[in-house]
């Protein structure tokens, strides 16, 4: 039987997906990991590289889009569609992105917006449906440092 990927459930209550992202792509990089960033659309990920390009003054995140070419050479690779051109390890849905197939990967991360109840009701759904299916699910929530703390967990 396959390894079943982790699901990772973020929910966005203090800081916006912005200044959470450049973060958990800084630290997915750190561990060696390749990663597919998929947004609700293209227009929000070439919105996202944009914004990737100038978080932090003092640090770089090698990224690209489809308007970048050379996906096999990205280690950070923005989408609105369920490719995963750069053989990443990890995938971040954001903005509502439609979770596909996750089979092979070592972890998949879902950002959801508290402020907006859709998001949260869609996460809720997302958490049952693989919960059923067998992963590993995991929520987080920041405390009041801007910590990431697990606030439920199952096998």
């Amino acid at each position: 039987m396959d390894q079943m990927t982790p699901v990772f459930f973020y929910h966005l209550e203090r800081q916006p997906l912005d200044s959470v992202l450049p973060k958990l792509l800084a630290t997915s990089l750190e561990r060696g990991w390749r990663v597919v960033v998929q947004a609700g659309s293209e227009e929000r990920s070439e919105a996202l590289a944009s914004q990737l390009w100038a978080f932090d003054d003092e640090s770089f995140l090698p990224h690209g889009t489809k308007a970048d070419g050379f996906p096999d050479l990205q280690p950070i690779w923005l989408t609105a569609t369920p490719e995963n051109p750069n053989n990443a390890n990890i995938r971040f849905f954001v903005d509502g992105a439609e979770v596909g197939d996750i089979t092979g990967l070592t972890r998949a991360v879902i950002l959801f917006d508290g402020n907006d109840q859709q998001a949260v009701d869609s996460a809720r759904e997302g958490w049952k449906r693989f919960k059923a299916q067998g992963h590993e699910v995991s929520y987080w929530q920041q405390d009041e440092q801007g910590r990431w703390q697990n606030r439920a967990a199952t096998k």
